[in-house]
């Protein structure tokens, strides 16, 4: 009896864990930068938690925005394309045919095999062989504005909160340390589950988004510190 080979693959999951990712990051490095910085002003614990919490509410909602624009704008792209490869196959069928067959000729098939190949394809769905092949549209990679807006404002809301309940619980005398080194952890933490998400080696994947991190965290504190001196 036969077995069926399955095989599971990652890149279903892009489209979304691009956008949690990039919105927990950004969460945690600005919401984390914004409390130093503030605290290294001299600012007092109940300023730094207002700001905190401000700066979770702004870059939520502007990370959702910028998103949705962003990746509305792609699949506005995508369904142009889309639009004018349809009007393509409705008035030259033939010339499309060859182009499918010539792109699978670049990828190692022989001439005769590539047109009957092309011919079958676009027998069953020629605009999705166009759109596959020729333009590299595919329902795993296709933008969806609405679901990149809300993993990137839900994500950067989580990540923020992360920095700010250090803050609430960690004495003033203590707060730029801690905040410091709790919030390296957290994106330790964060590069090493997206990594393994992705399929990606974990040590790399949390060493990069960490050192990015504390370079950040460390430029804005330097600031807060200077504005504190010379106020």
């Amino acid at each position: 009896m036969p077995r069926h080979h399955y095989e599971r693959h990652r890149t279903g999951r892009i489209g979304w864990l691009r956008a949690s990712v990039l919105g927990a990051n950004d969460g945690i490095v600005s919401t984390a930068s914004l409390v130093l910085g503030v605290a290294a002003a001299h600012a007092s614990g109940q300023n730094i938690l207002i700001a905190g919490i401000a700066g979770l509410v702004a870059g939520s909602m502007s990370m959702a925005a910028g998103e949705y624009v962003s990746v509305h704008s792609q699949a506005d792209s995508e369904r142009a394309e889309l639009e004018r490869e349809h009007h393509e196959l409705q008035t030259d069928v033939e010339g499309e045919h060859k182009e499918l067959a010539s792109i699978y000729v670049s990828r190692g098939l022989d001439p005769a095999l590539a047109k009957q190949v092309a011919r079958q394809l676009m027998a069953h769905d020629a605009l999705d062989a166009h759109a596959r092949d020729e333009l590299g549209i595919t329902e795993a990679f296709k933008a969806q504005p609405l679901q990149a807006a809300g993993a990137s404002a839900l994500s950067f809301a989580v990540g923020s909160a992360l920095p700010l309940l250090v803050v609430a619980l960690t004495p003033i005398t203590m707060l730029l340390p801690l905040v410091f080194v709790t919030s390296l952890v957290f994106l330790a933490a964060l590069g090493a589950l997206a990594a393994r998400a992705g399929g990606a080696p974990m040590r790399i994947g949390a060493m990069r988004i960490t050192f990015w991190g504390a370079l950040a965290m460390a430029i804005t504190a330097g600031v807060g510190m200077l504005f504190g001196v010379s106020g």
